[in-house]
């Protein structure tokens, strides 16, 4: 424990947890101040990433770089299920399919091509596993037809079965992408854990925590991020009208951008020290996990928790963005070595998404 407060006292961005229970504070007293909720939330979201970076970088110095951002991605992707489960039990499918799409487009583009600026901004060229970041590539362009085909055929036929159709083939979508997101761990993690070893060229960090005092923090850090980020979402609509910011805007870049803060400063951190694997993994990996996992499990619950069946249908502009971050990935980290001005470019498409959002909305 004595690690943990010798962090947070020297280091100021730790300070701002106190608006954690600010924050949860003022939504028991105050529920409809959605503004205030909307930025409190922000505020508290940021120092409870910084502390969720700093446990998965003591993690993955004891388990390796692989498992360590498959340990972040999947801790930060489980608040994300947690709040999308919370909107499928209402019924909201459309922000449940925004944030599903927000969070693939920010994680394969945004992440990933931001940890390549700032690593490059230090370093003149890194380089990482090319065989890890291909597989995720392979995988995330995998989930894309997935969502593709039921988007595209469901517009092909406006007969009565149409809907049945697309259900049915979601529910069989849905369960093969958990099996094939199942192989690739044991692919990757197991069969053949040798193709995808870190490289090792990153500079030594700060001292790692013990490994019980990590695993715990990751633990509490979790339910607090699940915790405040659904304030965020509840906040999030309201605070929007209020700005002047569109739905679309809402719910496929801010709510994304927020859900993914833990994992972007361990990423955006990782690559400042050398270690773009684990910013490869994290940022690869968790868009691979909501395609592949995420995704999934939600249409499998709506059968369960929800008011209909939710499918795989995605309205157009969704799905060409997906397509586009899969495929703009897979090119991307065909080498295995990246510079600041490929994180640059990748960057630019993720804005360029985001100002398409901003100013035309997407029908749905």
């Amino acid at each position: 424990m004595k690690h943990l407060l010798e962090d947070i006292r020297h280091n100021p961005l730790l300070w701002l947890l106190a608006l954690v229970p600010v924050v949860l504070s003022v939504q028991v007293l105050n529920p409809e101040a959605h503004t205030l909720l909307f930025l409190l939330s922000v505020g508290a979201i940021v120092p409870l990433a910084a502390l969720l970076s700093r446990a998965t970088e003591s993690v993955a110095s004891k388990t390796g770089d692989m498992i360590g951002g498959l340990l972040n991605a999947t801790l930060g992707n489980l608040t994300e299920l947690l709040i999308a489960l919370t909107a499928l039990r209402a019924g909201q499918y459309i922000l449940v399919k925004a944030s599903i799409v927000g969070a693939i487009v920010t994680n394969a583009l945004f992440m990933l091509g931001a940890s390549f600026l700032l690593g490059g901004l230090k370093y003149h060229v890194q380089e990482y596993n090319r065989s890890a970041a291909r597989l995720q590539a392979g995988l995330l362009f995998l989930a894309t037809i997935a969502m593709l085909i039921p988007s595209v055929l469901a517009e092909t036929d406006a007969t009565s079965t149409n809907l049945a159709f697309t259900q049915s083939l979601s529910v069989g979508l849905s369960i093969l992408l958990i099996i094939t997101y199942a192989l690739g761990l044991v692919f990757s993690l197991k069969t053949h854990r040798e193709l995808f070893a870190s490289e090792d060229h990153g500079e030594a960090g700060e001292p790692a925590w013990p490994l019980r005092l990590a695993l715990v923090t990751l633990a509490a850090v979790t339910v607090l991020v699940a915790l405040v980020s659904e304030v965020f979402v509840e906040s999030v609509q309201q605070a929007a009208v209020a700005l002047g910011i569109t739905p679309a805007f809402v719910g496929v870049i801010i709510v994304a951008l927020v859900g993914g803060a833990a994992e972007m400063v361990s990423a955006f951190s990782a690559a400042r020290k050398n270690k773009l694997d684990l910013s490869v993994g994290i940022a690869l990996g968790s868009a691979v996990q909501i395609a592949l996992f995420v995704a999934p499990v939600l249409v499998l619950s709506s059968y369960v928790i929800g008011p209909t069946p939710m499918d795989l249908q995605f309205w157009r502009g969704a799905v060409a963005m997906t397509v586009i971050a899969a495929i703009t990935a897979s090119l991307v980290t065909n080498s295995g070595r990246s510079a600041w001005f490929l994180g640059a470019l990748i960057v630019t498409v993720y804005v360029i998404f985001g100002m398409t959002l901003y100013l035309l909305p997407p029908r749905t």
